[in-house]
């Protein structure tokens, strides 16, 4: 028997890539109306003119009819407060990979939108369960049933980058999470058009917990002169059939976002095998972080 996702109007915070990859595939698949918030007024009008540039490419291919591209852009609203967020039956948060900074969200998201709201997040690493329990009401303990009813409706989305493009969103359950939560959080999932697969909250879930510290490995191979950068991504790519090289995929995921997960696996199990490449650390100081800035393994001219 199908679930029912229930979800009538969709909350997203964050209007990057992902963010707005989101309010994409909510819109033009889901159907649902979108409530999109971002503190940054700029990287608003850079996240609606890129969802504008999509939809007017699925309509040159066929993909979508102009009126059917309409109407999924007037399901999108820009809003300039979490408060707006009032009237969402999900909100999905989509910004940094920084734990501190998804709690605070995640504490006024609790203090202004109702108990019936599901709160996910699209963290690739970050323990659900410590995210969950930024929800717990203050003054309220984990055990009190309002502290309980809080922290099961929240849950990881995990979508992928690009998310118009990629199949899959993997979903973990923080261990607060209701099976209703999970379930109609899948069910939204599947609306969006996505493959789920499930993953426990362990640090990096499945993809990350896998692809990164083969990144991070080859980023090493680098670093310590075994090979140079073309001969690695061509290994890769000739040799195992990968479609880019590990360097050209971290340079496009942001060499930022590499090192984020990167700690986060590190500092979440102890485990030396995890610890980030010196390189890493160094070209995230020095502010290439890959395509999005113009220069990672590789340069990128601005066009």
């Amino acid at each position: 028997m199908s679930i029912t996702h229930g979800i009538k109007k969709l909350g997203v915070i964050g209007a990057g890539q992902m963010g707005l990859g989101i309010a994409f595939v909510s819109a033009v698949h889901a159907k649902v109306p979108v409530l999109l918030h971002d503190r940054s007024s700029a990287q608003v009008k850079s996240g609606i003119a890129l969802m504008d540039k999509l939809l007017a490419k699925d309509v040159a291919k066929g993909k979508l009819s102009q009126e059917a591209a309409k109407e999924a852009r007037d399901r999108v609203t820009v809003v300039d407060s979490l408060k707006s967020f009032r009237e969402a039956d999900m909100v999905v948060e989509a910004v940094s990979e920084n734990l501190a900074l998804k709690q605070g969200i995640f504490r006024t998201l609790t203090a202004d939108l109702s108990l019936n709201t599901i709160l996910a997040t699209n963290t690739s690493s970050i323990s659900i369960t410590k995210i969950a329990a930024a929800t717990i009401p203050e003054g309220k303990s984990a055990s009190d049933p309002e502290g309980k009813e809080s922290t099961s409706r929240v849950v990881g989305l995990h979508f992928f980058n690009p998310v118009p493009v990629m199949k899959l969103v993997e979903l973990i359950p923080a261990v607060q999470t209701s099976s209703e939560t999970l379930d109609r959080a899948r069910a939204f999932a599947t609306a969006c058009g996505k493959e789920v697969t499930t993953s426990q909250d362990v640090p990096g879930f499945v993809a990350n917990a896998l692809l990164m510290p083969f990144i991070n490995e080859a980023i090493m191979c680098l670093e310590k002169g075994v090979a140079t950068r073309d001969d690695i991504d061509k290994t890769l790519k000739l040799g195992m059939n990968h479609p880019m090289g590990p360097l050209q995929l971290a340079d496009f995921i942001g060499l930022d976002t590499c090192l984020a997960i990167q700690q986060t696996l590190y500092t979440g199990t102890g485990d030396s095998k995890y610890r980030p490449s010196v390189l890493l650390e160094r070209m995230v100081d020095a502010q290439w972080l890959g395509k999005k800035s113009g220069k990672g393994f590789y340069d990128y001219p601005s066009q």
